[in-house]
This record gives C-alpha cells, sequence and structure tokens, in this order.
C-alpha cells in the first residue's frame, strides 16, 4: 500500500517557524537554541493533543474536532489517544462507535505566524531516490545541491551548488522529474504510506489570544499545494507548485545540513490562496 492509503485520519498542522539558514551560512547558538526549543514545544503539543482526546468527554476543543472529523458526539462509546513515533501522525486515535472501531491520525506542528514556513518532510537524499525511483542525471544534480558532491564549478557556496548554477540541460531534467511526478511526490509528502499515513490536515495558528484552526481532508491539501508550475527560484532553490524545496542547512555544518527538506507555509489553507 503506497500513497493513497486512506484510514481516516486527521493531520495537525499545530505550530513551527522554520529556522532555516539561508544558502551556506551556519546556524548561530541562539539559531541553535531557538530551534530546540521549538522542538521541544512541538512534542508538549503532541503530549497536550494527545491528552484533550483522551479527555474528550470534558474537553471542548477534542469535541469540535471529532465533530470535525464526521463523528457524533452521542455516538462515540470511547477514544484511546496514542503517540506513534516517526510516522506522519504524531498522534494516532481509536474512536469507538457501537459501528465498531476507526483509527485517526494527527500529525501536529506549530504555527505562529501568518508567514511561517513549515517543514513536512526532511530526509536524505538516497531514500528519496528510492522511493521515488529518482533517475541517475537528477540524482547527480541533487547531489551537488545538498552538497553530497562538491561543486564541479565556482558557486556561491564552495560546499554545494544551486540548481540555477547547473548546465540548461539538467536544470530541464530535474524539473522534468517533478513535474511528471507531482501528484505521486505530494501525496508521499503530506499523506505518506501504510498504517500511519495522514487523511487530513488542519492548521492553527496560535498568534493571538483566540486561536484559529482550519481543517482540510488531504485529498483537498495535496491538491491546492501542488497547485503551480514546478520551477527553479531565483535563489536557486526548487518550487513544486506552493511547496518548496531546499537543502536543509544549518545544524553547525553536520552532515545532517545535506538533507532534502520540503517546506510550506501552512497558514495559506486558511484563506484557500
Amino acid at each position: 500500500m503506497r500513497f493513497f492509503f486512506r484510514s481516516t485520519i486527521l493531520t495537525v498542522i499545530l505550530t513551527a517557524v522554520s529556522l532555516v539558514p539561508v544558502f551556506g551560512q551556519k546556524a548561530t547558538p541562539a539559531q541553535v537554541k531557538l530551534g530546540s526549543e521549538t522542538a521541544k514545544n512541538g512534542f508538549k503539543n503532541e503530549d497536550e493533543i494527545r491528552d484533550k482526546f483522551n479527555n474528550w468527554k470534558a474537553d471542548d476543543d477534542a469535541k469540535v474536532w471529532l465533530g470535525a472529523m464526521g463523528y457524533k458526539l452521542t455516538e462515540i462509546e470511547g477514544v484511546n489517544a496514542t503517540k506513534p513515533h516517526g510516522e506522519k501522525a504524531d498522534v494516532e486515535i481509536v474512536v469507538r462507535t457501537k459501528a465498531g472501531e476507526r483509527k485517526e491520525g494527527i500529525s501536529i506542528k506549530l504555527v505562529s505566524s501568518d508567514n511561517g514556513f513549515n517543514q513536512i518532510d526532511k530526509r536524505w537524499l538516497a531514500h528519496y531516490v528510492k522511493m521515488w525511483k529518482i533517475p541517475a542525471d537528477v540524482e547527480a544534480a541533487l547531489k551537488l545541491f545538498v552538497g553530497e558532491t562538491p561543486p564541479n564549478k565556482p558557486s556561491k557556496d564552495p560546499k554545494r551548488m544551486f540548481l540555477n548554477e547547473l548546465d540548461a540541460a539538467t536544470q530541464k531534467a530535474v524539473i522534468d522529474f517533478f513535474t511528471t511526478n507531482k501528484e505521486m511526490i505530494v501525496s508521499d509528502l503530506f499523506a505518506g504510506d501504510g498504517e500511519h499515513a495522514a487523511g487530513w490536515i488542519m492548521v492553527a495558528l496560535k498568534s493571538s489570544d483566540k486561536p484559529r484552526w482550519v481543517l482540510r481532508t488531504d485529498a483537498y491539501a495535496i491538491k491546492f499545494f501542488s497547485e503551480g508550475n514546478v520551477e527553479l527560484t531565483r535563489n536557486g532553490n526548487l518550487k513544486i507548485g506552493r511547496i518548496t524545496v531546499q537543502r536543509k542547512g544549518g545544524d553547525g555544518g553536520r552532515e545532517s545540513a545535506k538533507m532534502l527538506q520540503f517546506k510550506i507555509n501552512p497558514a495559506l489553507l486558511f484563506e484557500g490562496k
């Protein structure tokens, strides 16, 4: 089972501003500390959402979420929320009714600004090569892009190359691959596959005293963030519709800085723009 596995699953994107340095700059100690605190807060919120679902009878937010997921509160006999590890779903709930049990997966991230960017997937290039069957010429280009292969000519960054620094034929090969496989790739990024796949996306904005949230199906989110061309940005990164593809960077120059990262602005879903 691959990208279109559909156990009814909720993806909650709750909170996060991306802290990726521009180009090849190293993260400052302050950025590293803030990044660490952001991660810690994110895990705390996962616990909070899990606990709210487990306390659904007394928690007004959980009642609203369950209603938005299609449940009638009067028919719910029990809710059990847990936290899987390393999956698209950060929290999973099993909702029990007279009709049986359904599993819902919740991926939790934090949006604290209308203009914040959130990482939706980050892995080593080799993983994506295997998962998407990336051809050798595109793989070679992406190795230059993330710095696994050093530059083969002068570059803005001595440790890697930007996609707009590659020759025209290579740029076209990268764009053509992601254009041809856009639906598959975006589906993987949002929904994942298997029993921990994601079927919904909720964005919660906590930048004011009264947080706002919006809930969409993963099919809507995939279509929405896919809209637009596959093209190179002025900075030499890749855009897939409304998704930005870049080298992770930061991490004090450690090897993990060479990972490939996909980012979105989740707050766009509030206005569907």
